[in-house]
């Protein structure tokens, strides 16, 4: 049955980032036609208009939270792995959308990318997201999520630095190497949310598991709005550069919060 839980995770969370891949190459085809940005999200609309009844219908005859439970829950906010929990998601969707968001502007205004191709540069990375959740998300459950977190966010972290100070990776290529670049990060960052997942569900008691994942998620998308208004509202003042020192300091702060998170994981192994 774990293992079910953990393949439907990797699933799920591989379907995300489809849509994150598919979404950029339909805004950048647009935006090549002459349309306005703007339209693009009649499509997305358009998507959450249908889903609704189905939403409703799969959760018509769902049984209310009995008053004692969520008054406990409200204590299972402050345990040490939904704590950590928060602080890693948050961390990590903050930094995901941020540089799904900013990569473009960035490359435009220092690598001088030309906005009808560089558009292209968000699809590959949500395509290395895609990549890494269906296949290295199943390499970490072979050699253990606590090891393979560690390592995957710190070799973003240095892709991170060599969009940063490297024009190009890949000969004089701006677009083939930033593009290359972006996307091997993606490829790292795809992993972790699933194998993150993995370890909290051990560590969180299952009767806390639907409170403090809930809570989790909420604090992740948080992050995943407050870091992207943060970095235009830096960027407005300093430029878009300033995306990457924000994200290398989330990806530190990732580590610190998953050596405290999974401390508790190694011990009990």
């Amino acid at each position: 049955m774990q293992g079910f839980r953990d393949q439907f995770g990797h699933l799920q969370c591989g379907v995300y980032g489809v849509g994150g891949t598919v979404g950029p190459l339909i805004a950048t085809s647009l935006v090549r036609r002459g349309l306005h940005w703007s339209i693009f999200y009649i499509i997305p609309l358009a998507i959450a208009t249908l889903c609704l009844p189905g939403s409703g219908w799969a959760f018509w005859g769902y049984e209310r939270i009995p008053l004692s439970t969520q008054q406990q829950s409200r204590k299972n906010y402050i345990s040490k792995p939904t704590l950590f929990g928060n602080i890693f998601i948050f961390a990590y969707q903050g930094a995901e959308v941020a540089i799904s968001g900013w990569v473009v502007s960035f490359l435009v205004s220092y690598r001088g990318g030309d906005l009808t191709k560089v558009g292209y540069v968000t699809a590959g990375f949500w395509g290395g997201i895609t990549f890494g959740r269906f296949l290295l998300s199943y390499v970490s459950s072979m050699i253990g999520e606590r090891i393979f977190v560690f390592a995957i966010t710190a070799g973003t972290l240095v892709l991170q630095l060599l969009v940063w100070f490297v024009p190009s990776v890949i000969g004089n290529s701006i677009a083939i190497g930033n593009s290359i670049a972006v996307a091997l990060a993606g490829v790292l960052l795809g992993p972790i949310y699933p194998a993150a997942t993995g370890i909290l569900v051990r560590l969180i008691p299952k009767q806390m598991q639907v409170s403090s994942f809930s809570f989790i998620a909420g604090v992740g998308s948080s992050g995943g709005a407050f870091v992207p208004f943060l970095t235009g509202l830096l960027a407005q003042h300093a430029g878009t550069w300033v995306l990457h020192p924000i994200c290398i300091s989330l990806f530190v702060a990732m580590e610190v919060s998953w050596f405290l998170l999974s401390e508790k994981h190694k011990s009990t192994e």
